[in-house]
């Protein structure tokens, strides 16, 4: 169990530091929730304490594992071939995941294929939502300020 303060990933949020944890009734259920604030977006998120190994929540990664994410961004991953809808599937996967180096391989390989191609709406969407993800973990991983870790994205890749 986390606690108050700790600095965690929700997979297709982002990271986060747990502002409380609070007891809320919710469609007549009791149960514990964490209160997530991810800054990146300045967003609000409850997640169900007993939920949370089920959707992916993990610990804000390590100064190590950042660094082998942003060193993936630079590398020519293996483009997924065909139309976009299969690309849309597998990256998806990817992302659901919360693994901090599958993200950095989808914000890489969807940046890569849009300078040279373009992408659908919905990889745009995606690609944006990855991005936001990634940047999070940064901000929060380095203490680093949101600018901070879009340059430090962007400049990778």
């Amino acid at each position: 169990m986390y606690r108050t303060g700790d600095k965690i990933l929700y997979p297709m949020h982002g990271a986060g530091v747990i502002q409380q944890i609070k007891e809320c009734n919710i469609l007549g259920e009791v149960k514990d929730y964490y209160l997530l604030h991810v800054p990146c977006g300045d967003m609000e998120v409850m997640i169900p304490v007993e939920a949370c190994d089920d959707i992916g929540v993990r610990p804000v990664g390590t100064q190590e594992e950042i660094d082998e994410a942003i060193s993936v961004l630079g590398q020519d991953s293996d483009e997924i071939s065909g139309t976009w809808s299969k690309r849309y599937r597998a990256n998806m996967e990817k992302l659901k995941s919360g693994d901090i180096i599958l993200v950095a391989e989808v914000v890489g390989s969807l940046t890569r294929h849009d300078r040279r191609s373009g992408l659908s709406a919905g990889e745009k969407k995606m690609l944006s939502n990855a991005r936001k993800i990634l940047q999070s973990e940064v901000m929060l991983a380095l203490d680093v300020t949101e600018e901070e870790a879009l340059e430090m994205i962007e400049s990778a890749i």
